[in-house]
């Protein structure tokens, strides 16, 4: 019995140190690979999540180093389930996610994301360790790096990465912290101009208008994509239609007249000010009636079939 509460009390100060000490700091693979080594090891009664504890707690200590986050996030690399001290860490976020993520399938009751259950599990340490990183005003410039290298570690799954940002977006705010870690996000991703179109073009119209919707910066951001698109179109006389001249993200017409449709149906008090808008820049372009020789002329009837078919 001994030996169990010299374990409980070093479990204890172990999770201690993870979750507020600045002492993470100083660790490196090797120290965390003993951590949770001796979390595993400690496997009795409620004890036997204690690497799931210890992992949250180093979610939400803004002073573990960039490194450490950058090798807990790595999902390019499986889990070496070895059970030896030096067993490698790389990827145990994933490894963690699986779990909670069939845990959140299987459980009843609750509601359903459309960003899908691993991506909702992922956005929730996400925001958790931005919550922690931005809670001290110097760690601002940690938390951007922090972003910088998950996106960096998602190199291959940008499409999946695009699910988390949404499910990320979409978290509920109930405190002053967490809302400023969702604007912290937005901010992000309206620097990041490749990933914002990914994000565009990757997810479904169901998810771009709950976020249209519930993020005002967002939805400034979604039209300023789309103007992008339309004026990078030109209007090809073999197609008879507007295509788009820069390949990524290959986006036709129709898919964008959609995108400007949803949009509207989803936000109508957009619709006035950017009828005015997109005639301006009809005008601007001659003010021609006749198909094909204006995008945005082009754009503004189809859209309005679009509204107005659906409204029938």
């Amino acid at each position: 019995m001994e030996a169990v509460l010299r374990n409980l009390s070093s479990s204890v100060e172990l999770l201690a140190v993870a979750a507020h000490s600045g002492e993470v700091q100083q660790w490196d693979k090797q120290t965390m690979s003993r951590a949770f080594h001796w979390a595993r090891e400690v496997c009795f009664l409620e004890l036997s999540r204690c690497q799931h504890v210890l992992l949250v707690g180093l979610l939400n200590n803004p002073e573990v180093p960039i490194s450490i986050m950058k090798m807990l996030f790595d999902n390019t690399s499986p889990v070496n389930i070895q059970q030896g001290e030096d067993e490698d860490l790389t990827g145990l976020c994933s490894h963690i996610i699986q779990y909670k993520s069939a845990c959140k399938v299987l459980t009843p009751f609750t509601d359903s994301s459309v960003a899908g259950a691993d991506a909702e599990v992922q956005a929730g340490m996400l925001m958790e360790r931005l919550d922690a990183l931005l809670s001290q005003a110097s760690k601002a410039c940690q938390a951007e790096r922090f972003l910088d290298t998950v996106l960096k570690g998602c190199e291959g799954a940008s499409e999946h990465f695009c699910q988390v940002i949404a499910a990320a977006l979409l978290t509920r705010t109930n405190s002053a912290a967490q809302t400023a870690s969702v604007n912290f996000l937005l901010d992000w991703l309206q620097q990041k101009h490749t990933l914002l179109q990914l994000v565009c073009s990757a997810l479904s119209s169901a998810l771009l208008i709950d976020l249209a919707k519930e993020r005002l910066k967002f939805r400034h951001a979604y039209f300023d994509v789309l103007k992008k698109w339309a004026s990078d179109m030109e209007y090809s006389i073999s197609d008879d239609e507007w295509v788009k001249t820069s390949p990524n993200p290959t986006v036709s017409f129709q898919k964008l007249t959609e995108h400007f449709v949803g949009l509207f149906e989803a936000c109508p008090s957009l619709w006035n000010d950017v009828e005015k808008e997109l005639n301006n820049l009809k005008i601007s372009d001659g003010d021609f009636d006749v198909r094909g020789l204006s995008v945005w002329g082009d754009l503004l009837s189809e859209i309005n079939k679009g509204l107005s078919i659906r409204v029938t």
